[in-house]
């Protein structure tokens, strides 16, 4: 029960702050072009304000836990995205949907940042490795869930979608809420150590997030406006990424516990690389696979991260965390937003934003396999 409660509550903050908050916009996206509430340009921004808003989110994380202590802050990023979800119902014109689309980033990005470690923290050593699988399961959970929920709440029209999304939210909260990860504070001489640079693991870390962007933003579109299936089945392939999210953190978190973090995350990448090539194929079923392959990765690769960061750093690991998910957050907002600009001036081409996340994503398998 001691494992199982704080990693269950933290897993439940990753499925509302990444998997609902940040990712079921994805289904939603062509929804939103479809009833003009935005345009494909638009949407594009929608999906850059978010992973900048996440960025800001992980870089305030830590300072307010310090003030306010992990349960409270824990707290104020669930009510951030369940406040996000119920302002998006709203038709207010893109700027306001940029407004809070990024503040759920940011409500994202202060769960990310403290419920992975703060969870491993509150367990013994040797299931720390498995902890963080499960918290990040979270994600992929939260991704099939909105991939199941969206279509069905989309049967209301738009606004009830977002406001659907809003009410699953709060739920999770009163459900976790009591059994959030509190972990101790660190003793003086464990907070006087040094934090190990780990620059390899950090750019590996960053340009995955840069190469999985196109699958996270434009999937959907993809399947809709790309492949010429329908909203539902688009919804399906977004399943089958949550899907493969789960079997990849919850895998990762598991081989990274046996053969150790940094010697895991090439094979990761490895499989990232893959996904990518295989959306880029002309046929649809191609998606089918490409779909669960780019989940397994692209979402698996933080439970592999956040060992990998157990064993560089030991009880700095907070720190390191801190900064892998930093800089896969500047990495993800600064190529969401060049990828918009790039959908917009290409036709709305999705040939190109998946050819950049190929590339990004071969670069991230060569930082993981250099030395150093």
């Amino acid at each position: 029960m001691s494992f199982w409660r704080p990693a269950l509550a933290a897993a439940a903050t990753v499925f509302a702050g990444i998997g609902l908050a940040r990712f079921a916009y994805v289904p939603l996206f062509p929804a939103m072009v479809g009833a003009g509430w935005v345009d494909g340009g638009g949407a594009g921004l929608l999906g850059a304000a978010n992973l900048a808003g996440y960025l800001a989110g992980v870089l305030g994380g830590r300072g307010l836990a310090a003030r306010l202590g992990v349960p409270r802050a824990l707290d104020a990023g669930m009510a951030l995205a369940l406040l996000a979800f119920a302002a998006c119902a709203v038709q207010g014109g893109l700027w306001w949907f940029v407004l809070w689309r990024g503040l759920a980033g940011a409500a994202g990005g202060v769960l990310m940042a403290l419920a992975g470690p703060a969870a491993q923290a509150s367990v013994a050593p040797d299931r720390r490795s498995m902890a963080g699988g499960v918290v990040m399961s979270g994600a992929g959970s939260g991704v099939a869930a909105a991939g199941l929920l969206v279509p069905l709440l989309l049967w209301g029209g738009l606004a009830f979608a977002w406001a659907g999304l809003a009410v699953v939210v709060g739920l999770l909260w009163l459900a976790a809420r009591p059994s959030w990860p509190n972990p101790p504070a660190l003793a003086a001489a464990e907070v006087a150590q040094a934090v190990p640079r780990a620059l390899r693991l950090l750019l590996a870390y960053g340009l995955s997030g840069a190469g999985m962007v196109a699958p996270m933003v434009y999937l959907a579109d993809l399947a809709v406006r790309g492949r010429g299936l329908a909203v539902e089945a688009a919804s399906l392939v977004w399943v089958l990424f949550g899907l493969g999210a789960v079997a990849g953190t919850l895998l990762g978190g598991r081989i990274a516990g046996r053969i150790g973090g940094r010697r895991a995350l090439p094979i990761w990448l490895g499989v990232q690389v893959l996904a990518l090539a295989l959306a880029l194929l002309p046929w649809w079923p191609a998606l089918l696979l490409a779909a669960p392959l780019g989940g397994f990765a692209g979402i698996g690769a933080t439970a592999v991260t956040l060992a990998a960061t157990q064993e560089v750093a030991g009880a700095r690991a907070g720190v390191v965390w801190i900064r892998a998910t930093a800089c896969y957050a500047v990495a993800q907002a600064a190529v969401a937003f060049a990828l918009a600009a790039l959908f917009a001036a290409t036709g709305d081409s999705h040939a190109a934003v998946f050819g950049a996340g190929l590339l990004l994503s071969a670069c991230a398998l060569a930082a993981s396999l250099a030395r150093g």
